[in-house]
């Protein structure tokens, strides 16, 4: 039987998701973000894919880095603020192609459902881009 991982309520369940083991994400650039992995890259490499439920509380970002193959983010509760002055907010699922670069906070907090079908660079960006914790300019 394959291995099968089932989160209730994902929706209902809000920012809290109690219920799983979060972890904080340490690595440079990133400040407050929690994780609690789904599936990850496996020592074979035969897959390279992650699925990933990540925790913003409020004020917190990730580090700001290109993408070498898709992501899918879908809004499960609050707001996550894009880098380029976007704002997404719960229901809101978000793809983005290869080689598009982001920096990914929240405001209010938010939690997340990501999924990366190559792993991410950190870079630095070569353009403004919203600063972190700040709401998109009116």
């Amino acid at each position: 039987m394959p291995d099968v991982h089932y989160i209730a309520n994902v929706f209902r369940s809000g920012f809290e998701l109690d219920q799983l083991d979060w972890v904080a994400w340490e690595e440079p650039g990133r400040i407050g973000v929690e994780h609690h992995v789904l599936w990850a890259p496996d020592e074979s490499g035969n897959e390279d894919s992650v699925g990933l439920l990540l925790r913003f509380p409020p004020g917190a970002h990730g580090d700001f880095h290109e993408h070498l193959g898709y992501e899918l983010m879908l809004v499960l509760d609050g707001v996550l603020d894009h880098s380029d002055g976007i704002s997404y907010v719960k229901g809101d699922l978000v793809v983005e192609g290869p080689g598009t670069e982001h920096q990914m906070s929240s405001r209010t907090g938010c939690t997340v459902l990501a999924i990366r079908t190559r792993p991410a660079d950190p870079r630095t960006p070569g353009k403004g881009i919203r600063p972190v914790g700040l709401t998109a300019a009116p």
